[in-house]
């Protein structure tokens, strides 16, 4: 073991490698395994038809998600193949004794929310999902990415997977975020800045003062969208705010068992002098609340910006035309005044209690606008009840807006929430490609802030005029 200056990506990844292949990929093994009902099934039929086992089964954790119905969960789910893909996975984890929350236990929700929320997710683990925003639990300070059907296989079998070892990237953000400005703003920029593949092959470390002074539910908004601009997974060294977040959590660590955690807890941090390959820096003061206008998630402007030419942003002007083509935009349009049919407030991004909170704040006192469709989707039964708790579903009620029942929703329309061919919906999820919400529909990703504003006037507005 060298004493040179090491990452907190090096540490917990190099303690990870059960074995290294000479000019091949680590064999790396995995703490932690969320599944949920789209991605496992297939898996589960692999190990059948190996006649294998699963072979750390209180590692893994199932979770009912993707295509959940976000109303009358006590029903029947109707689409076949929904129902036939939650009943796998409720049969799958019964067979191989894994943890399942499914319909209507009260620990049910996203997975990238529950984890965290039980106290699963756990600095200095490595964690896998069959799910690309698994990068989320990185807030923690844990190594955390997506896999493909046939890792999940591989992960239920050996608890281990074969990996090679990404390059290191730090994006530093230093100063004070202006009024109006989330996590999402400051993932949506930077993402608007690297483009969607200015990080690919690399894990990125989110260091300076604003992730120092941001909530845990912010942290994890910012690495759920880390693969956004195509890296591996980001993460957020721990400290106090990551250690009272998980303190008394249903799963987390107890009594002498927590102080032996803290203690090695409080060694993952990047050594001073430690090299990466390659380190960004921005200004905080530089981040408005943000947008997007075109049919990635790098497609961002501050709000008050105007829609830039094709020849001021990389990539072929044919594909750019495109993009704008599908969203009925042009350029040097401003976003502001832009007319809203939907908006959208949950998913893994921004479906935690910080979220509703920011949206309420922007509501209270006023009236959803009548022509645009909202769905409130909290990400989990415990962050519904907080909303209840808290009084802020009596703010959305008066203002005209229904509280749904946890799921991923229309983040990705694998449930009924679909977005209709043509219509704009502003979305406080990860992703606006062409028909990722819906055949056809048109996605604005923002802040929960942004899309509260869009909310209650029917058009693009920029938040900071209601605070």
């Amino acid at each position: 073991m060298s004493n040179s200056p090491t990452t907190l990506f090096d540490k917990v990844w190099d303690s990870h490698v059960v074995r290294k292949i000479e000019d091949g990929p680590d064999v790396f093994f995995i703490d932690r395994h969320f599944i949920h009902e789209v991605t496992s099934p297939v898996a589960f039929l692999g190990l059948e038809q190996r006649g294998i086992g699963v072979m750390y089964p209180e590692r893994t954790f199932a979770t009912a998600d993707h295509n959940t119905p976000t109303i009358n969960q006590h029903l029947p789910v109707e689409d076949p193949l929904s129902a036939n893909q939650l009943q796998q996975l409720a049969t799958n984890s019964a067979k191989y004794g894994i943890s399942h929350w499914g319909l209507g236990d009260p620990k049910n929700g996203i997975v990238h929310v529950v984890g965290p929320e039980n106290g699963i997710t756990l600095p200095g683990f490595t964690i896998v999902c069959g799910d690309s925003h698994t990068s989320t639990h990185g807030a923690f300070g844990a190594i955390a990415f997506g896999i493909g059907t046939s890792e999940v296989e591989m992960v239920l079998s050996s608890q281990c997977i074969m990996q090679p070892k990404p390059k290191k990237m730090r994006i530093n953000v230093n100063g004070k975020l202006g009024k109006g400005v989330t996590p999402k703003d400051v993932a949506l920029y930077i993402i608007s800045k690297l483009t969607t593949s200015g990080a690919t092959g690399y894990f990125v470390e989110y260091a300076g003062d604003v992730f120092e002074n941001m909530s845990m539910e912010g942290r994890m908004t910012v690495c759920n969208l880390s693969i956004e601009m195509g890296a591996r997974g980001g993460m957020i060294a721990p400290d106090q705010t990551t250690f009272d977040y998980i303190q008394g959590r249903p799963l987390a660590p107890k009594g002498a068992d927590w102080d032996t955690q803290l203690a090695y807890w409080k060694t993952l941090k990047t050594d001073a002098g430690a090299s990466f390959d390659e380190e960004i820096n921005f200004n905080a003061s530089d981040i408005e609340p943000m947008i997007t206008y075109g049919t990635n998630p790098g497609m961002g402007i501050g709000i008050s910006k105007h829609i830039p030419k094709a020849t001021e942003v990389e990539g072929g002007v044919a594909t750019y035309e495109k993009s704008l083509d599908y969203m009925g935009f042009a350029e040097n349009d401003s976003m502001i005044g832009k007319k809203v049919d939907y908006v959208f407030i949950g998913s893994c991004t921004n479906g935690r209690i910080e979220d509703f909170r920011a949206f309420a704040s922007i509501v209270k006192g006023h009236k959803k606008a009548d022509h645009v469709t909202a769905w409130v989707v909290p990400g989990s039964h415990i962050v519904e009840a907080q909303i209840k708790e808290e009084g802020i579903l009596d703010i959305l009620t008066e203002a005209g807006f229904v509280l749904r029942q946890p799921g991923c929703s229309a983040c990705l329309a694998m449930n009924d929430d679909k977005i209709p061919a043509g219509k704009y919906a502003v979305s406080t999820s990860n992703r606006n490609f062409e028909g990722r919400q819906g055949p056809g529909s048109r996605t604005l990703l923002a802040s929960p802030l942004v899309a509260a504003a869009a909310a209650i006037t029917g058009v693009v507005t920029d938040p900071r005029a209601f605070l």
